[in-house]
């Protein structure tokens, strides 16, 4: 250690004093699925294979290439990057070139979910108004005008409240996540998701994640009630935040799965909405009850089926 008179009572250039010695921040804990657990039994040593010459095909049972194979198994595209693969399509033909091109929905997996009455029913709002709940069979046209000897087309599923739903007010633990590029209107948007669970169907615990799709892995949550929500409105951009990319569908889910959380509010344009689709197959694979609903927002108009998005 130099003395401080060669230095007039400073450090040298690039020290710091070990009271201000920069520490590299740990990385956040991230939720891990539970090991599934192996049948009893003679415990014998896996197969050992040795590496593949150069120039051999490998059968994919040497630790190298089964480790590759689920790296790139669990990897996801970024959604400002390649999309991710589209999801098959749910579709239901009938007479005359009807053709339904319907929503995925939770009881697809899980066809024996109870239901119960629609808390709107009891609300003094909107119980009075006649023929507010959607029928399950009302279907809305592609193209409104089409020939007499064509045919019907395609058909989507309705939009609207049903009088029977699949959560009761007490099990529902929602999340609200907001993707893509800043603009106006999200705030209201959360605003409106928030006080309407709350208000309109009694649901209590409602998550903020922060930081686009990355958040659920990433960043921390607040708490939205309705008090906390209730100005937001006048604020420009998102009180949550916003991102491109850091869609790893695999650590989502398992942030998912970690919290309880059982309905998943995604608002932003294409690249996202493909991102929540790809969210909900990993979510089926996992017969898990969980409902994700995408929100559009977009400027550019590219979001089929949608003819004018919040921002429009």
């Amino acid at each position: 250690k130099q003395p401080q008179s060669e230095h007039n009572g400073a450090l040298p250039r690039g020290r710091f004093p070990p009271c201000r010695r920069r520490r590299p921040t740990p990385p956040p804990l991230i939720p891990t699925r539970p090991p599934t657990p192996t049948p009893a039994g003679p415990a014998t040593p896996p197969p050992q294979s040795p590496s593949p010459a150069r120039g051999n095909l490998c059968t994919g049972t040497c630790t190298t290439c089964s480790t590759a194979a689920r790296e790139a198994q669990r990897a996801t595209p970024a959604m400002d990057g390649t999309p991710p693969p589209k999801p098959e399509a749910k579709l239901a033909a009938g007479e005359a070139g009807y053709v339904l091109e319907d929503v995925p929905h939770v009881s697809d997996y899980l066809p024996d979910l109870p239901t119960y009455p629609n808390p709107l029913q009891d609300n003094t709002a909107y119980s009075v108004v006649k023929q507010y709940f959607v029928d399950p069979d009302d279907t809305v046209c592609q193209k409104i005008v089409v020939h007499k000897d064509g045919p019907r087309g395609n058909h989507f599923r309705r939009a609207g409240p049903r009088q029977r739903v699949y959560f009761e007010p007490d099990e529902v633990h929602a999340c609200i996540v907001t993707c893509g590029g800043l603009c106006p209107g999200l705030n209201t948007v959360i605003r409106e998701i928030v006080c309407g669970l709350s208000d309109m169907y009694g649901v209590t615990k409602i998550l903020g994640i922060q930081g686009g799709y990355r958040g659920f892995y990433a960043r921390n949550t607040i708490d939205l009630t309705p008090k906390s929500v209730n100005d937001i409105h006048k604020r420009g951009g998102t009180i949550l935040g916003s991102s491109r990319g850091g869609h790893d569908t695999m650590k989502i889910v398992d942030s998912i799965q970690y919290r309880g959380i059982n309905q998943v509010y995604v608002i932003g344009g294409d690249g996202s909405q493909r991102g929540a689709g790809v969210i909900f197959e990993e979510v089926r694979k996992r017969g898990l009850k969980v409902a994700v609903a995408g929100i559009p927002k977009t400027i550019d108009n590219d979001i089929p089926v949608i003819l004018c998005s919040m921002l429009q």
